[in-house]
């Protein structure tokens, strides 16, 4: 089973990563501009093969876990010595030379090439299964829980979480997510009649009818006892509608989460790297079967794809969103940044992310055993 779940992990983190270099690639050879390399993964080169017309090297390296477009003059090198074929390269054919609004699209477009499959996705999956979306009304009291115990019942609506608006699950388990000093959340709760009460609670071991906890991957679990409202949607029409309000609400998520990371609300424990997404695999699509396993995978899918989207577009050097802010402030200058200021920019950034990604992967492979 470990194998199909490498398999599809090794897939998974592929398409994605192709998708997002094609947009850089696709574009910055629309411009003209010379193409070195293209690549999927990192690491060691396990496959290569060189265009006879556009003479670019087309690379699978050994770790799937990134992918690069290697353009000439990428960040001011444009350099005079550059030879293709013994012949010195011409200076349109850089990067660093081209007008800053075809370098932006340049930059942008594998990001923007994550959304559209994101959406195109969304929109698929829910024409072919329907749309489950989610409610703030609760559906299920859980017996013994802090709900119940606090006579929240079903048809009762969660409409705010420590005074932040919801609307439905993933806002709330989002807002449930975040710090808090004494473990307590205040759910502000309508009832059916019209009243809205406040509810001050944590979250409690859940016993079943016998007395016994109820576990999780073989451990007790703490929980508040509630399940909200499933609505399921069908229709080609209702695909593209809710594809586009999908999309808007899983950003709106991860800004959200993004911002409380930053200013300490959201401990890094909620992150997950690729030991995460490999688990992720492993329990909702090798462990459910084909029907499901093929619904959960296209689903995460796009939920990964928005999620590298995203990433990628922050102004933070060494990602494309650096790039991109780099070429506003040239903008705005009216001259290129300092090439060796713009470099270790990009290189600390590079250091830190990797950092993080070894940091949060610790966690992960904590949490596996």
């Amino acid at each position: 089973m470990w194998i199909i779940t490498l398999i599809l992990f090794v897939f998974l983190l592929g398409i994605i990563v192709l998708v997002h270099e094609f947009g850089h690639f696709i574009w910055a050879k629309k411009f003209g501009v010379y193409i070195y390399e293209f690549s999927i993964g990192m690491g060691p080169v396990i496959y290569s093969h060189t265009g006879k017309k556009d003479g670019i090297k087309y690379n699978i390296r050994a770790l799937p876990i990134g992918g690069f477009v290697s353009m000439a003059g990428e960040v001011y090198e444009d350099d005079e010595e550059t030879k293709v074929n013994g012949k010195k390269l011409a200076k349109d054919k850089f990067l660093c030379n081209k007008p800053i609004w075809q370098r932006i699209i340049v930059m942008a477009a594998g990001v923007t090439n994550n959304f559209i499959l994101a959406i195109i996705i969304l929109l698929l999956t829910g024409f072919i299964w329907g749309n489950e979306i989610t409610t703030n009304k609760i559906s299920e009291v859980v017996e013994n829980s802090p709900f119940e115990k606090n006579n929240i019942v079903v048809g009762d609506t969660i409409i705010k979480i420590n005074g932040k608006t919801v609307s439905n699950m993933q806002e709330i388990q989002t807002r449930l997510a975040f710090k808090s000093k004494d473990g307590n959340y205040t759910f502000t709760i309508k009832h059916e009649d019209g009243k809205i009460e406040d509810y001050k609670m944590k979250k409690e071991y859940i016993y079943d009818k016998d007395g016994k906890p109820v576990k999780e991957n073989g451990e007790k679990v703490q929980k508040y006892g509630f399940i909200t409202e499933r609505i399921k949607i069908k229709g080609f029409f209702n695909s593209i509608k809710y594809a586009f309000i999908n999309f808007v609400d899983l950003i709106y998520t991860m800004l959200i989460t993004l911002g409380n990371l930053v200013i300490g609300r959201l401990s890094l424990d909620n992150l997950s790297g690729p030991v995460g997404v490999y688990q992720v695999v492993g329990d909702n699509v090798t462990g459910l079967g084909l029907a499901y396993g093929v619904q959960n995978f296209v689903r995460l899918l796009a939920l990964l794809s928005i999620n590298v989207g995203l990433i990628n577009i922050l102004p933070f050097p060494a990602f494309d969103g650096g790039h991109i802010l780099f070429l506003v402030i040239e903008k705005i200058k009216g001259s290129p940044v300092n090439q060796n200021i713009e470099n270790w920019c990009h290189t600390i950034g590079f250091i830190l992310i990797m950092l993080l990604i070894i940091v949060v992967t610790i966690n992960d492979i904590i949490r596996l055993f």
